[in-house]
């Protein structure tokens, strides 16, 4: 996995690489609201992730997933909240973004406790 100073640079870099649809979270899905595109848990893979701190307020934290879906053959990026501001849905969409395929990729004191 690349390391990047800024969440810009993460975006920039994913979307050089093909990761072009904005992507949001909306309750239980993830949606590409351009193409009207409604994804559930089972539609997407998560590629890659990275998480930023806020400079000024270290509980200001944010993940960037890259996300594809072979169903509807897309590539983009979804931000999120991540700790103090995240959001605590208990949907599957919340659970596979804070699933072991994430979480157990994160580094030292970033990997939760089990």
């Amino acid at each position: 996995m690349k390391n990047f100073e800024t969440l810009v640079d993460a975006t920039n870099d994913l979307t050089k690489r093909g990761y072009e649809a904005n992507l949001s979270l909306e309750g239980d899905t993830i949606d590409d609201k351009s193409k009207d595109i409604h994804m559930t848990a089972e539609d997407f893979e998560i590629d890659e992730f990275y998480r930023f701190e806020g400079q000024s307020n270290p509980s200001d934290m944010s993940i960037v997933y890259a996300i594809s879906s072979s169903k509807y053959n897309l590539k983009g990026i979804l931000i999120n909240a991540y700790g103090t501001y995240a959001d605590d849905s208990s949907s599957a969409i919340s659970a596979k973004l804070h699933h072991n395929q994430v979480s157990s990729n994160l580094h030292g004191s970033d990997r939760p406790v089990e």
